[in-house]
């Protein structure tokens, strides 16, 4: 039996004056060398990053010389690294990297209504799919673990992540490309090296830096309005670069601290992220008055009823 993922109380949901439903929420911060800055839960049983791992895939592609082969934008790298919000600029974008490798919207596999290109995932694969181009892989069965484009992205992130992913650890996203478990104190590391561009070879550094300027410098692009990670990104003037994942992951890389956090709430759910990762960032010193003060809409965010009242809000406690 696999080991259960343990967390600490962290985010209350208030309704009216009591407190309706507790978020357990596990989470590990890591400078680049792995020194735990941080604690909350267990951080050594290996969870799913889903979408948090997005940006390593990403820059699997960039490794292998996407950018220069097709013309990508960083705009475009951003949106490869998206769980977007399907909004007219997104679907424009991922547009044009189809265009640019000759394939379309037909070509993409993660489905979607009313179209593939409208699911948030769809500017994963396109990169994915300008991977295979790249490599002259056929762009048929690229959802598979053993396509040669899927074994690369698994190679880079186990180099990423130093970590080694046996078959008992990969299972199927919810865009149906392979996904990898790991345990939260090496996604913290490996986020802190993110931010650092520490401890890689001269490929991947590269690969990684290009990666990450993109999404700093395009922050809308890697989710939409009103979205977290974009206004974590926004508000900070890209010094954090975020990514979160389905079933409550969130992941940072804080450059000015060259630090890593990687959170999960253990029920999944996704509405404590924000202000669990808030509590978490302000621990750390990760933010200032200023970035507080633009994302406090997010720190406690409102409950409302079906017909739109407020009717609470979520607390994060305070953290030890």
């Amino acid at each position: 039996m696999s080991p259960e993922l343990a967390g600490v109380p962290l985010v209350d949901v208030w309704r009216g004056e009591r407190v309706e439903s507790t978020h357990a929420v596990a989470a590990c911060a890591c400078d680049a060398a792995g020194t735990v800055l941080l604690q909350c839960g267990t951080i050594d049983v290996p969870v799913f990053l889903r979408s948090a791992a997005k940006p390593f895939i990403a820059a699997a592609a960039v490794r292998a010389g996407v950018v220069e082969r097709f013309a990508l934008t960083p705009a475009e790298l951003a949106v490869m690294c998206a769980s977007h919000s399907g909004e007219p600029p997104h679907l424009a974008t991922v547009s044009s990297i189809l265009a640019k490798i000759g394939a379309s919207v037909d070509d993409l596999q993660c489905g979607g209504l009313p179209a593939a290109l409208y699911n948030n995932c769809s500017g994963k694969h396109a990169g994915i799919l300008a991977l295979a181009k790249l490599r002259g892989e056929p762009f048929a069965g690229y959802l598979d673990a053993g396509h040669p484009v899927q074994r690369e992205i698994l190679a880079f992130c186990a180099r990423a992540f130093e970590d080694r992913f046996i078959p008992q650890r990969i299972a199927v996203d919810g865009c149906g490309i392979p996904v990898f478990a790991t345990p939260l104190a090496t996604a913290a590391r490996a986020f802190a090296r993110f931010a650092a561009l520490d401890g890689f070879e001269d490929a991947d550094r590269r690969a990684l830096r290009t990666v990450r300027d993109a999404m700093a410098g395009h922050p809308w692009m890697v989710g939409g309005t009103d979205r977290f990670d974009t206004d974590l990104m926004a508000a900070t003037a890209g010094t954090i670069v975020a990514k979160g994942g389905a079933e409550g992951v969130h992941a940072s890389a804080l450059l000015a601290l060259r630090a890593g956090l990687v959170l999960k709430t253990v029920d999944g759910a996704s509405r404590a992220v924000p202000p669990a990762a808030l509590a978490l960032l302000g621990r750390l010193d990760a933010l200032d008055a200023g970035n507080r003060d633009r994302l406090n809409g997010y720190a406690q965010p409102p409950l409302h009823n079906v017909a739109g009242r407020i009717v609470g809000e979520l607390r994060a406690r305070r953290v030890g």
